[in-house]
């Protein structure tokens, strides 16, 4: 039993936008710096998703032969609006899945991650296709989306209701935050002006074990009363408040009923400090509780701070990277000794 680290190669996004690294320069990067294995997004790597060419598929089988790497966990989205005039419907839904599933064994994965709010009805008749193809299908249990939204809620009690050993969860930790980020709430006081009565309340409630709510469903889209009373300007403040909806303070024993079903981890990166820590989550605790729970899989890298850079300033996602993949590794050498 082992946790491994991985990154998701989200996390790089703005090196493969901009030229400066194609995929075979992210891989190459990654095994340099010693990572167990990737999550990949193939809408935004792969061409063709989800049923790309036989030529993307050899170059990919070329770059896993250069670079061999773990297979993390493969993300894939349910874009229920590729059409201007209607919503896909259920059979469409559902073969779309079906498609998805069949990519990622192709390219050798057995996780994939459903994006937050995947319907629970698409389980049942996607089932018989994971386990033909030994892909496990995973929701992704997402701070503003998390445990207590309906939703959620509705395929946590599908995958229970099933109980195979293809569906599970994945729960990204940004529903652990002890704060909110720093690298958000600099964003907001410089870019926008948000007024600090409302910063200063944001993280006073954040430091008490709880979190604030703003338009979350998990509160019908009502407002805390407390930060609508801080708002001032909401030209200035809203965008803060809303923002603090992305991020969570829960307990870790929120995931006890689930943690059979935990089959992938998202470790999300805000702001690696000096120290050498993430600033708003306790990575330790979190290694700890996978740790004490027999948690055999990857954790993985997404950063998410790059969203936060001010304007002309430059995005350090390497940087970030490195030194977040450095943590967990040195968390995991105290925890498994």
């Amino acid at each position: 039993m082992a946790i491994k680290s991985s990154v998701s190669l989200y996390s790089l996004q703005y090196q493969y936008l901009t030229g400066k690294m194609d995929l075979e320069g992210i891989l190459k990067y990654l095994k340099s710096i010693d990572v167990d294995g990737i999550e990949i997004l193939p809408d935004q790597m792969i061409p063709g998703a989800p049923v790309p060419s036989e030529e993307t598929l050899a170059k990919w089988d070329e770059l896993m032969k250069k670079y061999p790497i773990g297979l993390a966990c493969d993300d894939c989205f349910l874009n229920t609006n590729m059409f201007k005039n209607r919503e896909l419907t259920k059979r469409e839904c559902i073969e779309l899945i079906k498609k998805e599933i069949k990519l990622a064994h192709r390219l050798g994965f057995k996780v994939l991650r459903l994006v937050s709010m995947v319907p629970a009805w698409i389980l049942e008749p996607c089932l018989p296709t994971a386990e033909k193809y030994d892909v496990c299908m995973c929701i992704e249990i997402h701070a503003g989306l998390g445990f207590g939204v309906p939703k959620t809620e509705e395929f946590l009690a599908e995958m229970v209701r099933l109980d195979s050993p293809y569906i599970g969860i994945v729960p990204d930790s940004g529903l652990f935050c002890k704060r909110p980020p720093r690298v958000m709430t600099e964003y907001c006081r410089k870019v926008y002006g948000t007024n600090e009565e409302l910063i200063a309340l944001g993280n006073e409630i954040f430091a008490s074990g709880t979190d604030t709510y703003t338009l979350t469903q998990k509160n019908g889209g009502k407002m805390d009363p407390r930060i609508a009373a801080a708002i001032k300007d909401p030209a200035k403040d809203m965008f803060f408040a809303t923002n603090l909806d992305g991020y969570e303070n829960n307990p870790l024993s929120v995931m006890d009923p689930y943690v059979k079903y935990i089959k992938h981890v998202h470790f999300k990166l805000y702001e690696m400090t000096e120290d050498g820590n993430e600033y708003s989550i306790d990575y330790k605790e979190i290694l700890q509780y996978l740790h004490d729970h027999g948690y055999d899989g990857y954790v993985s890298t997404e950063y998410e701070g790059n969203r936060w850079v001010l304007p002309d300033h430059p995005i350090p996602e390497v940087e970030q990277v490195e030194a977040h993949q450095k943590m967990i590794k040195r968390l995991i050498r105290e925890i498994e000794g």
